[in-house]
């Protein structure tokens, strides 16, 4: 049973302690006793799946939100209810997970990968430009670790072209753009619940739109090609089961209530952390543009310099880093890198002889920069109490004067 006061344990890291992940209390025991003896485990005759979705809807401050299995799904069903096909392009960033290029694959079509801002390694709008072609339908962008990519200029970009977006925003939980949240943007944003993000019940996802007929299709799409309000065994579209369960919307909806707060304590604490990392010559944070009014901050990214360092090779500075108990999450590798693309095996999936095997290094440098030479704190640091970030400050301090000048 879950104690009287809420479950905010603190994970002692060697001689850091820092907030377990996920964080939770009787609030989600309740709900969840409450699902478990309601007898309804799915979301068709439910509800809580249904009212996470309005909850959710409303906190973007979108019309329409769709629960789903997991933020992949979430990707594949965006791209499916777009109308993407074989033949088609889908312009991703280098520097992303996995699902942002394999949902494009899942349709037939091919994803075109173009390199990052060096600031913020959010996907660069004059590199989107380059790879127009008559090809492509859409732009799949990732606010990267929860920074939202420049949308005033991805968004001009896209309606000159007449192309479809998707905003990816695994990471984004409540970032914000111009006082805006991301998701609500384009065509569709797409989130992820798995255990890591900034909002959890371990699996899951969603899609949100304030499109009515591409929510239709949407919705459709992610239970069997069925319509809402007609008989259960008509089928209307392609598609397949991604439905959420009972048990994910109910812990999400509580979930969902300590998002804000949480959100203010990491803002706080990323912005102390910037203040204090700027001050050791050759550590870059990520850059916030001045539009982003609010960073999800599903990472703290912070860049290191491994020239000025050259007798500290990053690894080994993470490993110390690691030793002395300061958690590391590891960056992306480039996707133009991936055996998936480089071992012809996406090949099945598509009906052009696009060839990946081509692709090298210079065609990416900001995106092998951003893998290759950025360090990203987990979010539940940024959970921490100010003292602990002062001591990893420290000891970041001390790691670096200790190798540097040896």
């Amino acid at each position: 049973m879950v104690a009287d006061k809420p479950v905010f344990q603190e994970k002692r890291c060697n001689n850091f302690s820092f907030p377990t992940w996920p964080q939770y209390d009787e609030a989600e025991e309740k709900i969840l006793m409450e699902v478990l003896h309601s007898g309804v485990w799915w979301k068709t005759p439910g509800e809580q799946v249904y009212a996470f979705e309005r909850e959710f809807a409303q906190f973007i401050g979108v019309d329409y939100a769709i629960g789903v299995t997991n933020g992949t799904a979430a990707l594949e069903v965006a791209v499916s209810a777009l109308g993407i096909r074989p033949g088609d392009e889908v312009i991703v960033p280098d520097f992303t997970f996995v699902a942002t290029a394999s949902a494009v694959l899942s349709v037939g079509a091919m994803p075109i990968f173009v390199d990052v801002n060096p600031d913020t390694y959010c996907i660069n709008a004059e590199e989107i430009q380059k790879a127009v072609t008559s090809r492509t339908k859409a732009v799949i962008v990732v606010h990267l670790g929860g920074h939202p990519v420049d949308l005033d200029a991805i968004l001009d970009l896209c309606r000159s072209h007449h192309l479809y977006l998707i905003e990816d925003c695994s990471h984004a939980h409540g970032s914000e753009w111009r006082g805006k949240k991301v998701g609500g943007f384009g065509d569709f944003g797409t989130f992820s619940f798995q255990q890591g993000k900034l909002l959890t019940a371990g699996e899951g996802g969603a899609i949100v739109t304030n499109n009515a007929d591409l929510e239709l299709k949407a919705r459709s799409i992610h239970d069997c090609g069925r319509l809402p309000d007609q008989w259960f065994y008509s089928h209307f579209n392609y598609g397949s089961n991604y439905r959420m369960t009972e048990w994910q919307g109910a812990i999400l909806r509580k979930q969902l209530e300590r998002l804000p707060d949480q959100g203010r304590i990491r803002n706080r604490n990323a912005a102390y952390l910037d203040r204090e990392l700027e001050k050791i010559k050759g550590i870059t944070p990520q850059w916030s543009d001045p539009n982003c009014t609010h960073n999800g901050h599903y990472a703290y990214i912070f860049h290191y310099d491994s020239e000025k360092f050259s007798s500290l090779p990053l690894t080994q500075f993470v490993m110390k880093l690691e030793e002395a108990g300061i958690p590391i999450q590891a960056s992306y590798p480039p996707l133009h890198e991936l055996d998936l693309f480089q071992n012809g095996i996406y090949r099945s999936r598509i009906t052009t002889d696009q060839d990946y095997q081509f692709l090298m290094e210079k065609d990416y440098p900001h995106t092998v920069k951003g893998a290759r030479e950025t360090i990203w704190f987990p979010q539940n640091v940024l959970l921490a109490e100010e003292y602990i970030l002062d001591q990893m400050v420290h000891v970041m301090r001390e790691t670096l004067n200790k190798e540097v000048c040896a």
